[in-house]
């Protein structure tokens, strides 16, 4: 079996590929975010304390966010489309199993076994469409799609959401993963064609157990920190851990002969501030997400398909402006793209911070009115064009550092950057919220939009960093 970058397709049949992996990528940005609206309604299903709720969410982000990288290099040593075949089967099979769950400790353990199979789609079926695309103008093109996939998969999560809460109850989050995923297994291994890399990594076991434990320490004290208090001795003592855990993973990879992630990469100004853009777009997505979700439904009363609803202006921004940003990365570069996307978010958050203003002043009356629909829907596109438009060229950047027989690694860098900046913003956005009253919920909200306001200012520094010359791709002896 050699790598699919050695055999070109027919633009109709790679084409065909890249539809079929983006829709696997779709249901993994779709079961991110597919429970916010449901939260409620899982706590009271399952008996899971309101401040214990994000954890529905990121048991599944940080495990996937944690494996993506192995699942890659093992999707290059052991064939791509095998792994993205098992990866499907793991995730439905757990999906049913969520839908069977008969108290918080089970669905949350279940959800994370749900993130070892999503972390096997996410990077892998971005490497099968890296290596099917034969040029750099359309490859260029096809991750401007992906990110748009991507991006109103996990804006899409809500409205889906909404309607299987309206016409169901919140089992059918997980069960109507089943049914989906059969159809795109029968597409997978009838028209995915098999590949691996010439030249696949070693599996970095140490590097990976501790990636897992820091992840997980640093989530886990975003989420907790309100119930055990952030200057408590437990607080004190997580911080320590997080913080050598971080020094004993770049040692590690720093002498490991195939570590998960390259310390010298960082050493490109360009890839480090793709990195970190990734995380800020997706704390500001998630941040917006679970805030606005929430405030419809407990400050405005409304149900789980309004909240879900509210969200359109989002996705559709997202849909329309990836496949844009796409096309201008592969002309221009990625400079433009990230700016307007710097740009977008801010505004975005400051239409959100001046909103939230004029119902604090008593425009609309605290506690019983959200923010007004115009101005949410303004600050929903904003945003979600700001994500459409720095997905491609954060996404490029990280593929484009390193080579094509290696895509299933660089795939994992940026998922994985993806997916701890959602986690990271689940966990923020629950601890503002969690036991907040209807009317204190919107002073509550102004944080995380100045939150959101920071991150598009983050984005910056990707900016600055196309400007400064880089080192070139990291060599190891």
């Amino acid at each position: 079996m050699t790598d699919s970058a050695t055999a070109p397709l027919s633009f109709r049949r790679r084409w065909t590929v890249m539809v079929i992996c983006a829709f696997a990528l779709f249901l993994v940005g779709l079961d991110t975010t597919i429970v916010t609206v449901g939260l409620a309604e899982i706590g009271s299903g399952v008996d899971l304390d309101a401040a214990r709720l994000p954890w529905v969410v990121d048991a599944y982000t940080v495990v996937f966010a944690s494996l993506l990288m192995t699942s890659g290099a093992v999707a290059d040593r052991f064939g791509r489309r095998l792994v993205l075949l098992t990866g499907l089967s793991i995730f439905a099979v757990a999906s049913l199993l969520c839908a069977l769950a008969g108290d918080g400790a089970m669905l949350i353990g279940l959800r994370a076994i749900q993130g070892v199979g999503a972390s096997m789609l996410s990077p892998v079926a971005l490497a099968i469409v890296v290596n099917v695309m034969p040029t750099q103008r359309e490859r260029a093109l096809a991750i401007g799609v992906w990110g748009a996939m991507f991006g109103v998969s996990m804006a899409a999560g809500p409205i889906a959401g909404g309607l299987l809460l309206a016409a169901f109850d919140w089992r059918a989050l997980f069960w109507i993963n089943g049914p989906v995923v059969a159809i795109i297994i029968v597409f997978v291994a009838l028209i995915v064609p098999p590949s691996r890399s010439p030249s696949p990594r070693r599996l970095d076991v140490p590097g990976q157990l501790l990636l897992i434990a820091l992840l997980a320490t640093v989530v886990g004290l975003l989420i907790e920190g309100n119930a055990i208090g952030w200057t408590s001795v437990t607080a004190l003592v997580g911080y320590g851990l997080a913080v050598l855990l971080a020094v004993v993973f770049v040692v590690v990879e720093n002498r490991v002969r195939s570590p998960l992630v390259e310390p010298s990469s960082f050493r490109s100004p360009a890839f480090a501030g793709a990195i970190l853009g990734a995380v800020a777009i997706f704390i500001a997505f998630s941040v917006t997400l679970l805030l606005t979700t929430s405030m419809i439904q407990v400050v405005e009363e409304r149900s789980a398909l309004a909240a879900g609803t509210a969200i359109l202006p989002m996705a559709i921004a997202t849909a329309v402006f990836a496949p844009v940003s796409g096309i201008l990365v592969g002309r221009f570069g990625a400079r433009g793209p990230l700016l307007l996307s710097a740009g977008l978010i801010t505004a975005g958050g400051v239409v959100l911070l001046i909103a939230t203003q004029a119902v604090l002043s008593g425009g609309r009356g605290v506690g019983s009115a959200g923010i007004d629909p115009l101005l949410l829907g303004l600050a929903l596109g904003l945003i979600g064009s700001g994500i459409g438009f720095g997905n491609a060229p954060i996404t490029n950047a990280a593929v484009s550092h390193l080579p094509p027989d290696r895509a299933g690694a660089a795939g994992g860098v940026a998922s994985t950057a993806r997916q701890l900046g959602t986690s990271i913003g689940i966990a923020v956005a629950g601890g503002l919220i969690a036991g907040v009253p209807a009317a204190a919920f919107m002073v509550t909200a102004r944080t995380g939009w100045f939150v959101v306001v920071a991150c598009g200012l983050a984005l910056l520094v990707p900016v600055i960093g196309t400007l400064l010359p880089s080192p070139g791709p990291p060599r190891r002896p």
